[in-house]
Order: C-alpha cells, then sequence, then structure tokens
C-alpha cells in the first residue's frame, strides 16, 4: 500500500503564512513511507479554522521570492489549452537535389520537392508515340523529291522518277518534273496522283532476317519474298503510328533463293548503300555444307580465288570446320568482303566440289542469333548497328 507523509495540521497556517524554498520543494514531491497516514480524530482548538485540501502551484511573488498559490495562474491555463488545440506541424520532406551530367560537369537540373506523377499506361505509350518519338526524329531540312517519295513509301526511288517525270507530282500546286528538285516535307504540299503526302515521314528502321530457304530478296508483292515476312508487322501500322506512312522496306543485299541465314532489311537507302556496296569492303562469313570429301588441295584452290565476270575474287579466309555430331557432311568457313553475284557458290565450284547448302552467319562483326528460328526477324539496337557499320 502507498503511504504518504504529511506535516501536522495545527503548524500548516503558520508555514503558509512565510512559506520557506525548502517547505515549497518538500510539498511538491510525493513520497512513500512505510508509516500508514491515519487521519486524527482528536477535537480541533477553537482557534483553528478548517483548511481545505490544497493544489499547490509554485510561482514567483512580487519581490522575485518564491510563492506557493492553490491553483495555477490564468496565463499558464490559457497557454496550455492554445498548445492543446495547435495542430503539430508536420515535418517539411527533405529536398532532393538531382544533377545531370554534360560534358563531364555535373549542373544542378532544378530540386525535386516530390515524387513526379504517375501517368496512365495508355497516356504513356501516346506520348511515346506522339510527342517523343516526333521529338527524335532528326530535321534533315530539305531533301530531294525523288529520295521524300522512296522515304514515304510510295515507290522505289527509280520508280518515283517515272512519276515525276509524268508529270504525276505537284509540289505547292505546281507540276514538277525534275527529281532533283529540293522540297521540304514538313512545309511543302506534295501531291502524287491526287493523294496528299503525310507531313511526316517514317522513322529509320532495320531488322536481321533470317531467310528461309526458297525465298527471293524483292520489294515487290511476290508471296515468297522477304518482304511478305514483314505483312503482320505492317497490318498494325496505322494504328500504332498514326499520321505517318508505313515505310518501304527493302533488302541490304541479295542472297539467292538456295541461300539461307543472315540478311539485313531496312527502310534507310543510305545505310543500305554504304552496307552493301563493294567498296566498303564489309567481310561477311558464310557456312558451306560439301558433299563428299574435302581435301587440303580442295581449301587451296579456295583461297587462290576465282574469276567472275571478268573479276579475280579471293576469299578473306577459308577453313574447315570440325564435324558435328552426327552430322557426317564436311563443312566450310569461308569469309568474303567484296559481295559479288554467287561468289561462294563460284569457289568452291572451281575448287572442283559439291555445295550442299549455304547459309550466311555474319556481317561485319553482328552474327546472326543462334535462337532466331527461319523466316523469323528482330529490330536491330543501336549496339547492332555498331557491330554492322563499325
Amino acid at each position: 500500500m502507498a503511504t504518504f507523509t504529511s506535516f501536522p495540521l495545527p503548524h500548516l497556517p503558520s508555514i503558509l503564512a512565510k512559506p520557506t524554498p525548502l517547505f515549497c520543494r518538500r510539498l511538491s514531491l510525493i513520497c512513500f513511507s512505510s508509516k500508514t497516514l491515519i487521519p486524527d480524530l482528536s477535537p480541533l482548538s477553537s482557534s483553528f479554522s478548517t483548511i481545505a485540501l490544497l493544489n499547490p502551484w509554485n510561482s514567483q511573488g512580487t519581490h522575485g521570492k518564491v510563492a506557493v498559490k492553490a491553483a495555477s495562474s490564468v496565463a499558464f491555463r490559457h497557454s496550455t489549452a492554445d498548445a492543446k488545440a495547435k495542430p503539430k506541424p508536420k515535418k517539411e520532406k527533405r529536398e532532393i537535389e538531382r544533377s545531370t551530367v554534360y560534358t563531364g560537369k555535373n549542373v544542378r537540373e532544378g530540386v525535386a520537392k516530390s515524387a513526379p506523377p504517375k501517368y496512365s499506361k495508355a497516356a504513356r505509350r501516346f506520348y511515346n508515340e506522339h510527342i517523343k518519338a516526333k521529338s527524335d526524329e532528326p530535321d534533315d531540312g530539305p531533301q530531294r523529291l525523288n529520295k521524300v517519295l522512296a522515304a514515304a513509301g510510295v515507290a522505289s526511288r527509280r520508280s518515283s522518277d517515272e512519276l515525276i517525270f509524268q508529270g504525276k507530282v505537284t509540289v505547292n500546286g505546281t507540276v514538277c518534273t525534275s527529281p532533283q528538285t529540293k522540297v521540304d516535307i514538313s512545309k511543302d504540299s506534295i501531291y502524287v496522283n491526287g493523294n496528299r503526302l503525310p507531313k511526316r515521314l517514317p522513322h529509320k528502321l532495320y531488322f536481321a532476317v533470317n531467310k528461309p530457304k526458297g525465298y527471293i530478296c524483292s520489294c515487290g508483292e511476290e508471296p515468297k519474298s522477304i518482304i511478305s515476312l514483314f505483312d503482320e508487322y505492317l497490318k498494325g501500322w496505322h494504328r500504332k503510328h498514326q499520321g505517318i506512312p508505313k515505310p518501304r522496306l527493302y533488302t541490304v543485299g541479295r542472297l539467292d533463293v538456295a541461300t539461307t541465314g543472315l540478311i539485313i532489311v531496312t527502310n534507310d537507302g543510305d545505310f543500305a548503300q554504304r552496307l552493301s556496296h563493294p567498296s566498303s569492303q564489309i567481310p561477311k562469313e558464310y557456312i558451306a555444307t560439301i558433299n563428299g570429301v574435302v581435301n587440303r588441295r580442295h581449301l587451296i584452290a579456295i583461297s587462290e580465288g576465282t574469276l567472275i565476270d571478268g573479276i579475280k575474287c579471293v576469299p578473306d579466309f577459308v577453313e574447315l570446320l570440325p564435324t558435328q555430331g552426327d552430322a557426317s557432311r564436311p563443312r566450310l568457313k569461308i569469309v568474303v568482303h567484296e559481295g559479288r553475284n554467287h561468289e561462294v557458290r563460284e569457289l568452291v565450284k572451281n575448287a572442283g566440289l559439291e555445295l550442299s547448302s549455304l547459309k550466311r552467319v555474319r556481317i561485319n562483326r553482328f552474327r546472326l542469333p543462334s535462337d532466331l528460328g527461319l523466316g523469323k526477324f528482330i529490330q536491330l539496337k543501336d549496339s547492332d548497328m555498331k557491330l554492322l557499320e563499325g
């Protein structure tokens, strides 16, 4: 049981009349004692009046001395009530500084006081397809009219020349008969056979295709052309790229009907010209499967080269590959850089060997992905483009 220590009541009035600091400290403490507080039931003297229960408060008197009061001051009660009613101030979020690197120097871009807003999936897709894609497109400025028509997918550059010569193309209301006329598709009004050309051109596309046997490298509408493999991709073009015409795709270089493997498809004519022209000296690797036995003299004959259209063609590298599992036919790795028509086939034939199959597996430093099935394609990334052109 908790017990309390108390002062004798008869002496309390005299003490309250002149309180001492020691009394004030004792009066404000609650202590415990082994003795139980027992009320004194003896009769009080008539000289003492009944004293009410006090709730002492220490305060500073008028002369700077400590005084004891029965209740707290009015100002203290008001300040306590205001403190309870006043809401606690929220802690300010720590400002986070962001920096962007430009030419090796950190530049303060701004202060982010809150997280960026989250947009819906539809809003992000609309931004990527209509705003970001447009801002990423390079501004090439004025270009030749036949080049603009070819890039817009109207026809090939040669067929575009014919359309211009026939007077079927108008620029700003005037018939244009010169393919070399410089036009700006974003500013000029161009009509072909009465149909207006869109103000935006499709962005540059680059694909790697694993060509199946029996397909031809043609830009026409043949059922077994390389471009027919992109029918499903182009079918949903207008839904994903509103206001942009379908790209006109074509192959970079050629592979004959019986040859399989890597071929590049794009709508960038300048890139196709750089990659396929013999002056680029870009190496291309082929795997030739041979019927029969391959001897050392066959390898020497292939490495010495042969004449094709009156020009001596010599391969860069020839190697007999080790056999693979149950494959009984020998395989040759042949690397050439000129890329002349049927060059590898003529090299094998000139060496006295019979070719069973031919597959291209590498162009420059870009190799055909091993998991890419026949008739499938992938869109090339920036790193893949560096391997192709590097």
